[in-house]
Formats: C-alpha cells, structure tokens, sequence
C-alpha cells in the first residue's frame, strides 16, 4: 500500500512540501517551534490530537500523566506518518481537555514534524470544558486571555498559537454561551489574524456562527466549519463554499465510507478548493491504561487516497486538499 501512496502522491507532493522562502508572500504560521513562511508549511494534517483528557475542565491536570509515557506511545505514529511526507499536524486539543503545547514541543524535536497548536474554548457537551470564568466573563474579557496567548505564548512559555479553536452545541438556536464563544473567536481573530475552527457539526449550527461573525466584521473565509461530515444535505456543502466558508471532513480515522461520496460531490460541483480534510484521530487518554488505543494517522494514505483514485481524483486534487488548502485557510500576515 506504502508503494501505491508513493507512486499516487510521490514526488508531486513531496516535491510541493520543500521549504522555500518567498519574499513575495510575507504569510506565515506559528509553529511550536516558532514562526515559519507559510509556504514552508507542507503536507498538512489539519485535525489531529495526541493527547486528550475528557475527566472535564474542573479535575484536568498535568498530574494526570507523564510526558515521557506519552512520547513513547505516540512517537511510533508520528514517525509513520513523516515517511508518507507528512510535514506539519494541527494538534486540535483545547485548554482544558488536555493541550499541552510543551508535549507538542518535545515530539516536534523529536520527529522533525511541525505542530501547530491553539487558542479558544471548548463549549460542547454542555460546558463540560469550560473554566468557570468563561461562564461569567465578557465575550471582550474572553478574547483578551486568548489575545494574550498569541501575543506572549500559551501559559507562560514562548509558544504561541497558530489558530482560534472553539466549539459549540448544535441547537436551533445558539445558547448564550456558544453565542459568546463565537464573539470572542471574532474579537480574536480581528486582533490578531488567526483563523476560528469551530467543531460544529451541521450547517443549521455552522451557519449561525458564520452569521454572527459576519455581523462583528468576520469573513466566512476567516471560518473553519469541523465537522461538516454530520451534514447530511450536500448542498449544503456548496451553500457554505459560496460564502467562502471552509468544509473541513475531519473525521477520516474512524471511517472511509462516509467521505467518499462528499469528496465525489465536491470534485463535481468545483468546490475543492473549499475543502480541508484530516483524520481526527490519535489520542493518549490519561484515564485509560497505557493511555488507551491509538488510533494511527494514516487513513487517507492507506485507504482513502487508492479509492478515490479510482473515482477520478488526480495528484493535483490532493495537493489541493493537504497542501494548498491549509495554506490559504490557516494563513497569517
């Protein structure tokens, strides 16, 4: 199958992931490791984790486990997927359900892999992993924390976020909680730059975000729609892509299927260019032993890639979906 990637992808896009800096582009992105050309960012997963902790925003610790067990576990996948020319992974994990930028640090030295990590909240499951200030502060005191992580670096250290992350409940109508999570995701990125990924799930909660951001001054480019595999109306898909809205299907690890079709529908309708695909997949749990099963990053490699080749895709879709699309999406200037 490694052979088949090779010859599919190889060298087309290994070729397109060389650091190249350009003096016509002054777009970058903030790594863990510091600031680089966006045009250095390369082969990209945009929706990874390593490591999650689910015990809720009260009990989460760093107690909770050791770096050292974690890079053991982890570093076998990570490896795995540099020799299919992964070059940089968007570890997706919130505060408060275990991000841990130090880790991402550690395992970026280790691998020669670039990770980018986030600011924002995690307003689904009820709150579950909200600090309680975030139910008690200001949408315009909420930005100012996440500001300041993209200003000075997250909790203390030099490592600054690469992207706003927050999530919301699905819902007819957006709580006031989500609602605020979306406002201060808006004052965030109006401030500093930084692309808003907001795990979603439908467009009838997706577009009420793009709403609320557009009121405040936000471009619907400016928003990552995760989730958009639980959209079960396509057209959907290009309502979202006609505002400029990214389409990330982002749940590759755990199943194939359910893409295919929406990528199919994507290619056909020239809505490519609207798309971001990753596995969300992984992850070290601290409540589990050994830290759980780990779910490898490789599906689209594998799997997805050999059967949408035989539906038509080219190499030059897939440079699209994992190299120039988390360019344009993810940019900073």
């Amino acid at each position: 199958m490694k052979k088949l990637l090779l010859l599919f992808l190889i060298p087309a896009l290994l070729f397109s992931c060389k650091d190249k800096e350009s003096n016509e582009n002054p777009s970058y992105f903030n790594a863990v490791t510091g600031e680089f050309p966006m045009d250095s960012l390369g082969l990209s997963l945009i929706h990874e984790h390593i490591l999650v902790d689910f015990i809720g925003a009260d009990s989460v610790s760093r107690e909770r486990y050791n770096r050292d067990s974690v890079i053991q576990k982890v570093l076998p996948y990570l490896l795995e997927v540099k020799e299919m020319g992964v070059k940089t992974i968007f570890d997706c994990t919130p505060s408060y359900l275990g991000k841990d930028p130090e880790l991402l640090l550690e395992l970026s030295r280790l691998t020669g892999i670039r990770f980018l990590t986030n600011t924002g909240y995690y307003g689904a499951v009820g709150g579950k992993y909200l600090p309680p200030h975030a139910f008690t502060e200001s949408a315009e005191e909420l930005a100012k924390r996440w500001i300041a992580e993209f200003e000075n670096g997250i909790e203390g250290t030099s490592i600054k976020p690469s992207f706003i992350k927050i999530s919301v409940n699905e819902a007819d109508t957006l709580s006031a909680i989500d609602q605020k999570l979306v406002q201060a995701a808006a004052i965030t990125h109006l401030t500093t730059g930084l692309t808003i990924a907001s795990h979603t799930g439908t467009w009838k909660t997706a577009a009420q975000e793009v709403r609320i951001l557009q009121k405040m001054g936000v471009e619907p480019s400016e928003f990552v729609w995760v989730h958009a595999q639980a959209e079960q109306d396509f057209s959907n898909y290009e309502k979202a892509a006609g505002l400029g809205v990214w389409i990330s299907l982002d749940g590759i690890g755990w199943a194939i299927e359910p893409y295919v079709e929406r990528l199919v529908f994507a290619k056909e309708k020239g809505i490519l260019g609207n798309i971001l695909v990753s596995h969300d997949a992984g992850w070290y749990d601290p409540e589990k032993p050994n830290g759980g099963d780990f779910q490898p990053f490789t599906n689209i490699f594998e799997k997805l890639i050999p059967i949408l080749k035989e539906r038509g895709f080219s190499e030059e879709d897939w440079k699209t979906l994992l190299i120039e699309n988390p360019k344009k999406a993810f940019e900073l200037n």
